[in-house]
């Protein structure tokens, strides 16, 4: 892996957390991105739940994928779940990690939290299944 892609539809909450947890623990000559479809913002939740696990991505922002460097991208892990995933269209392995989307949760801000840290918990047990053993 060389330049790995988040993608999900607002490039708000999943890809974020993504992208922040990936740049965490991946080797510091791995590229790493986030992107969506329809951009919107880096949602507040995301940003407190990873700083709860010690990763600042209070300075992301939310970016389109035709911004993202196709020709550096060998890896594009899309987040979606019950909608429609970007597509990308350059030449990359290709994982689907379905997650619900923690961003559409209502109720208080304790369960708009609890959706979030879901979200980010799954996202990085993923990540470090994906990561080779050093």
């Amino acid at each position: 892996m060389k330049g790995v892609l988040f993608l999900c539809v607002a490039n708000s909450a999943r890809s974020q957390m993504a992208e922040g947890i990936a740049r965490a623990l991946l080797p510091p000559d791995v590229k790493v991105w986030s992107a969506g479809s329809r951009p919107t913002g880096v949602r507040p939740e995301a940003i407190a739940v990873l700083k709860e696990i010690g990763i600042d991505i209070s300075g992301h922002r939310s970016k389109a994928v035709a911004e993202i460097p196709a020709a550096e991208v060998d890896t594009v892990v899309t987040l979606c779940a019950e909608e429609e995933c970007p597509v990308f269209l350059g030449r990359a392995t290709r994982l689907h990690w379905g997650l619900p989307d923690p961003a559409v949760v209502s109720g208080s801000d304790s369960e708009r939290l609890a959706a979030f840290r879901q979200a980010r918990d799954a996202i990085r047990e993923r990540m470090e299944a994906l990561i080779p053993a050093r």
